[in-house]
């Protein structure tokens, strides 16, 4: 494990090209899905110093530096400020329910759904590289299934979309989603 406190001028610029990198996939995915404004505002936190500078000492280039942050620690600073400002996440979407008196998962807008969508293609393509194909991102999503605390209709939603991406490729999943967005919204409200 790399040291923590020792800050490489290397790995600053690694993980600025690694950040930007990954940016610039979720927005020309983003603008494909047709939410614009998500595209263009995506993940500005990770520059923030929050979440900047321990990234920059934990970058490894191969996974998530909140990874090693917590492999460190035992929990990552830069992760609990960045799902607590990005709405993308579906840890962002938890809140106390005063009949169950616990913490629970609460149904995510369609919209950042579709930016979820956009964000695990885009992480997918940057940790993989020539290893990444349209099924990658399914079966990063199938591996905690299990695990995860998300709504099940944002999980249902989010995992049809992970489907028909490995069935049938990017172009007509983003197609899918541009021509059904108003129906999606309409038939994912009425779930309630």
């Amino acid at each position: 494990m790399k040291n923590p406190n020792r800050l490489k001028l290397s790995n600053i610029i690694k993980h600025i090209k690694t950040v930007t990198r990954h940016r610039a996939l979720v927005c020309r995915h983003c603008f494909k899905a047709g939410i614009y404004l998500q595209g263009l505002t995506h993940d500005l936190s990770k520059f923030s110093p929050e979440e900047f500078w321990i990234s920059c000492r934990m970058y490894q280039g191969t996974r998530s530096p909140n990874e090693a942050e917590r492999e460190l620690k035992g929990y990552s600073s830069a992760w609990i400020h960045h799902k607590g400002v990005n709405k993308h996440h579906f840890e962002h979407w938890t809140d106390y329910n005063p009949v169950t008196k616990k913490v629970e998962p609460v149904k995510m807008p369609i919209e950042y759904v579709i930016e979820m969508f956009c964000d695990r293609i885009a992480a997918s393509k940057v940790y993989m590289g020539k290893n990444y194909n349209d099924n990658s991102p399914l079966e990063y999503f199938e591996r905690a299934k299990g695990r995860r605390i998300i709504h099940p209709e944002t999980s249902d939603l989010l995992e049809k979309l992970l489907i028909m991406l490995a069935e049938n490729g990017e172009d007509y999943t983003f197609a899918y989603i541009r021509r059904h967005m108003k129906n999606l919204k309409r038939l994912y409200r009425k779930k309630k």
